[in-house]
Formats: C-alpha cells, structure tokens, sequence
C-alpha cells in the first residue's frame, strides 16, 4: 500500500481520515478540493484540474483525499489501495450540520479564500446539503460496478460504513 485514495462522499470522514492514514505511512496527503476550488469558488477546466493532481502526486507513494469522476482516472487509476468511507445517510448529515456550522461561525477558510456562508450552505441550490442528498444513494448503487471495471480491478477496496471500522483498520497498520 503506496498510493491510496480516499474517497466517499462529503462529510464522511475523507480529510481526517486521510491525514492520520498519510502520518501513519509517512507520504504526503494531497487534499483534491484544495486543487479544484478557486477564489471566489471558481471551477478549473478538467484539463487543469488533471494537471494540478498529477503535479502534486509525482512520487510512488501520497494519499489521496476525495473523489471526482472527471479525474477518476488519473487518481483511481494510479492508485494501489481505495479507501471508501461509506457511513449512513443519517450520520453524514449531522457532521455536515455540525460543520457547517462551525465554519460559518468561525469564518474558517477553506481553500484560496473561501468560506462557507449561511446563504451559500442552506439558501443555494449548490447547498452541500442538496448535494449530499442528491449522491449518497447514487454512490452506493454506482461504484459497485465502477470498481469491478478492468481498468480499477487492481485496487484493493477497503469500504467502511462505520467510523468505528475506518479506525480499526488504521490502528491495525
């Protein structure tokens, strides 16, 4: 295990998870969002979005935190070991609400300047709330078959529907 992704959907758990996976291996962990969301929440084209991911991964062993289709090759593709944190819809939501929260209260920065706005998180119809929504089930009923494709047939899958099986399994490394 060199080259792992990290993936699921938001709020499930990916950057925590991710930072204490990449301390344990000792490798850089490289957080996608970071690459993908400009100023002003401002979307690269994919051309660039695939550049910046292969810039920031040049070694033979990172951690990949998150997942977006339109670079699924370029990550998936190049990775030994796929992490899937897949809790329940239930618990997604309240850490969502939880932080979201948190970050409008404390005016936290994400990425390149931006911040997470009352409007923006429950007044949008870009709401991660509308998003969560929209992909937890589409997730579970697509990758399935996404990862028994020939091309990602090489990686080993680690799916965790638990945050108590996610850490288990990092302690046992």
């Amino acid at each position: 295990m060199r080259r792992v992704v990290v993936c699921g959907g938001s709020s499930t758990g990916k950057t925590t998870f991710s930072r204490a996976l990449a301390k344990r291996m000792d490798v850089p962990v490289i957080e996608l969002d970071s690459l993908f969301h400009g100023p002003g929440w401002t979307r690269p084209p994919v051309d660039v979005f695939r550049q910046r991911v292969l810039d920031a991964t040049p070694g033979d062993a990172w951690v990949i935190d998150g997942n977006y289709s339109v670079i699924r090759e370029v990550t998936w593709g190049r990775a030994d070991t796929l992490v899937w944190l897949d809790p329940s819809l239930p618990l997604v939501l309240r850490r969502l609400f939880e932080r979201t929260n948190r970050r409008i209260r404390t005016r936290e920065e994400l990425w390149n300047g931006n911040r997470e706005r009352l409007r923006n998180a429950y007044l949008s119809l870009d709401s991660l709330y509308l998003w969560v929504l929209r992909s937890h089930w589409k997730r579970r009923r697509t990758w399935p078959s996404i990862l028994a494709q020939p091309q990602y047939r090489h990686l080993t899958v680690h799916r965790f529907r638990t945050p108590g099986e996610a850490e288990s399994w990092l302690a046992s490394l």
